[in-house]
């Protein structure tokens, strides 16, 4: 038995993954830890897959709803996918066995802010929570949990389910106690301000309290969180970073931001990352991140002493630097802080701490709206994850991409987006491989230009042309031409290619 079980009632708990699933029953709630690939559970999913095939084998239902922080991996999402486990998920997912049940209607999916889950699981909007499954590196002497590699809403499912299932994972480094910080929001109408005026200010404690009489089981584990690796750096996303970099520099210039006071929040993925590496030979200094994952970029902002501090509510590391951090963890503690997603992706301390935000698009319109989430407006990808939050409520709101995709068939550039996230009214500078289009301040019609010049220039000629075909309506406030406002869409649907 782990000697990170100090608590002796817990230890008395200790059972295998296939005797605990026998605590979550057909129906139930379940909410999971786990957030982009770190800190999600590893035993109990591939036993709640195996469950299922059994009833389904006797010709018996067995599903159940599951509510996360946000993806996990395919031993969490993908295993339960597979076997027909799930019956309704949120808030975000990327496995592809879920993404493609979602779209075969083989699953119910609900797309939600990451910063609205928490609060709308404590008050109830979805019933009673039956159960939660979360991962630990350890258990304290008092029955308190130390979280692992992401907190996500493990605080809101421990606090609202009837039972608990913990997994502690040795693989997770135990120095990884101290770089947590649990606070916890007030139900209404009880809420008072966040106490946090700073990324690096900590406001709560390194542990999680909970009701050790409504623990379960605990089950052990020692494997490896997903730890994607990141592909490296192509021509394109070295000059996406290094046009974002020039952004920034206009910022300075105008004296709206200074070389030591970039504050910022980054979204998941290659070209983020790539906007991070591009940092570490800028001008900039004493970068803070308040954000939701921590990425190999910061990690090495850190290393190199270009970022003091970065707080977010979990990992997204490739294998690599995943291996660094469980080596090294009690040093990075002193850099980097953990909290709940309720809290790391606040309105209020987004807010008041000026960030400017990044995140990625699957589209935008030429009016500056932003498609995150479906493809052609009706297949879901991944989900909008905490974007939403950071560009409503950021000092600066930002998205980045590549200016087309699937070799040149589908341009990040369209005349109307086929969905819509992202309104205009949240949007103020999109990037892609050929500049920056700055939309402040700009009235619809003014913003055109701007976003078909940072369009391929196979895209751009369609795009004028649909804009001087929008021109002949009757009004002009955001000119649209409704009969061909989605050719481009229609065309890849088509012909495989936006072009037609």
């Amino acid at each position: 038995m782990s000697d990170r079980i100090a608590n002796a009632q817990l230890r008395g708990k200790v059972m295998s993954a296939e005797e605990a699933v026998q605590f979550i029953n057909n129906g139930d709630k379940v909410g999971m830890s786990g957030f982009t690939g770190a800190g999600y559970p590893k035993a109990l999913p591939t036993a709640i897959a195996e469950r299922a095939k059994e009833a389904q084998a006797k010709g018996e239902e067995y599903k159940i709803d599951v509510f996360t922080g946000a993806s996990t991996a395919p031993d969490c999402d993908g295993v339960m996918a597979e076997a027909g486990a799930i019956n309704y998920r949120a808030p975000y997912q990327s496995d592809p066995s879920m993404r493609n049940a979602i779209n075969a209607a083989e699953m119910k999916y609900q797309d939600i802010h990451l910063s609205h889950m928490g609060m709308l699981i404590q008050q109830g909007f979805f019933g009673q929570l039956d159960v939660a499954v979360v991962e630990a590196v350890r258990i304290k002497e008092d029955g308190a949990i130390i979280p692992s590699s992401a907190v996500g809403n493990n605080v809101e499912y421990l606090d609202s389910a009837k039972r608990i299932i913990i997994e502690i994972n040795s693989w997770q480094s135990e120095d990884l106690e101290g770089m947590h910080d649990i606070w916890r929001m007030p139900l209404l109408p009880n809420r008072v301000p966040v106490p946090i005026t700073s990324p690096g200010q900590r406001i709560g404690s390194p542990w999680i309290d909970i009701d050790v009489d409504k623990v379960v089981a605990v089950v052990e584990t020692d494997a490896p969180d997903r730890n994607a690796p990141f592909k490296p750096a192509d021509e394109v996303s070295e000059k996406i970073a290094g046009n974002f970099l020039d952004f920034l520099e206009g910022e300075v210039a105008a004296g709206r931001l200074t070389y030591d006071g970039y504050i910022m929040q980054s979204g998941v993925g290659n070209v983020p990352n790539a906007v991070m590496a591009g940092l570490l030979d800028s001008k900039f200094e004493n970068i803070q991140a308040y954000t939701e994952v921590i990425q190999d970029g910061m990690i090495d902002l850190i290393d190199a002493g270009k970022m003091t501090v970065a707080s977010a509510t979990s990992f997204a590391l490739s294998p690599e630097y995943a291996e660094r951090m469980n080596d090294e963890a009690k040093r990075y503690r002193e850099s980097i802080i953990l909290r709940p997603q309720q809290i790391s992706n606040h309105p209020e301390v987004i807010r008041r701490v000026g960030l400017i935000a990044t995140n990625g698009m699957i589209e935008a319109d030429i009016y500056g709206n932003i498609n995150s989430t479906n493809v052609s407006g009706s297949r879901m990808m991944n989900g909008i994850g905490g974007s939403g939050d950071f560009t409503r409520n950021g000092y600066i709101s930002s998205f980045i991409s590549p200016s087309v995709a699937k070799g040149g068939a589908i341009s990040a550039i369209v005349p109307f987006a086929s969905h819509i996230d992202h309104t205009e009214h949240d949007v103020m500078v999109i990037i892609t491989e050929y500049g920056y289009a700055d939309l402040r301040g700009l009235a619809p019609r003014d913003r055109v230009k701007k976003m078909i010049s940072i369009a391929h220039p196979d895209y751009r000629p369609l795009l004028e042309e649909y804009y001087e075909r929008a021109n002949k309506g009757k009004f002009h406030h955001t000119p649209h031409d409704l009969a061909t406002a989605f050719s481009f869409h229609q065309n890849l649907a088509e012909t495989g290619s936006m072009k037609g």
